[in-house]
């Protein structure tokens, strides 16, 4: 099924000839690969954008054209994180490569990876930001969303039978990457949980909304992460998604292997898991030899 539309994706298809057809296909495409909903969606809306301000597909336009209209992105003072350039790049590259143009894909500029570290919320803050909201279904939200790890996705798309108290698990269904696994679940949560079932009654989805298909949306999701931060005297950038940086950090801080925490968090490589490394404040072991410590107990 595909999900509700962008307007611009929507302005896009009345304005521009040829769009609908590259829409439909594209999605046919990222269906068939097992590729992302949300990264599709993501990608096509930049797209969208590109094709409205030529009048044309991207296909159509010229290198010289696309390199001016990067410029001008790269440039903007209301983006001075360069977000909305790199964003087009990945979008335009995508695009590309799924209609066959990998060359053109080739010759976009190339994007330096991104060496900012996640920002962690500590202890002290992490509570008195569950304290934070007033209904109990947003600091449930906040507290799961931080106890287990989850991206915005995986909250959206818990259902209550992914729950399983007695085993206490979690069951993450279908994630990023198109892949299944399960987390621990909290016996602190669990409690939470709980009553939040017998007092809310939700419907399948563990958090109901106001998308189609019953959903929270994800904009819901981070607007309760924004609401819960203005209640509160924490002055750190943070998201809805640094809840699963400080999850991973902690774990780290606790003792937990990285190779570990790598598998709690879904990822496809140890590289991504290893930035938390930078972050951790891991106890300092001064450098020795290991000869010493294997008699150190016959002293």
């Amino acid at each position: 099924m595909i999900e509700k539309r962008s307007k611009i994706v929507d302005q896009a298809i009345l304005t521009v000839e040829g769009f609908e057809k590259v829409f439909k296909v594209i999605h046919q495409n990222t269906v068939l690969r097992g590729q992302s909903e949300s990264t599709f969606h993501n990608y096509l809306r930049r797209v969208a954008l590109i094709s409205i301000h030529f009048g044309k597909l991207p296909e159509h336009i010229s290198d010289d054209e696309i390199n001016e209209y990067l410029t001008a992105l790269a440039l903007d003072p209301k983006s001075p994180s360069r977000s909305s350039f790199k964003h087009m790049v990945y979008g335009l590259r995508y695009y590309f490569r799924h209609i066959g143009l990998n060359k053109r894909a080739i010759a976009l500029p190339s994007l330096k990876n991104d060496t900012k570290l996640p920002v962690i919320l500590n202890r002290r803050e992490l509570k008195e930001l569950f304290r934070a909201p007033k209904l109990l279904k947003h600091r449930i939200i906040l507290t799961l969303s931080y106890s287990a790890g989850l991206r915005s996705q995986e909250l959206r798309n818990l259902k209550i039978s992914d729950i399983d108290f007695e085993r206490k698990t979690i069951h993450i269904r279908q994630s990023k990457y198109k892949k299944d696994r399960i987390i621990p679940l909290s016996g602190y949560i669990a409690k939470g949980l709980k009553k939040y079932l017998a007092v809310e009654h939700p419907q399948e989805w563990l958090f109901n909304g106001k998308e189609l298909d019953g959903r929270y949306s994800s904009k819901g999701l981070s607007w309760v992460m924004r609401e819960a931060l203005k209640k509160t005297n924490i002055q750190k950038k943070v998201n809805l998604h640094s809840l699963r940086h400080s999850y991973a950090t902690h774990l780290l801080e606790e003792g937990v292997n990285i190779v570990t925490i790598k598998q709690l968090l879904g990822h496809a490589t140890i590289q991504t898991t290893m930035i938390y490394l930078h972050v951790a404040q891991l106890p300092h072991i001064p450098p020795h030899s290991p000869l010493d410590t294997l008699y150190a107990e016959q002293k």
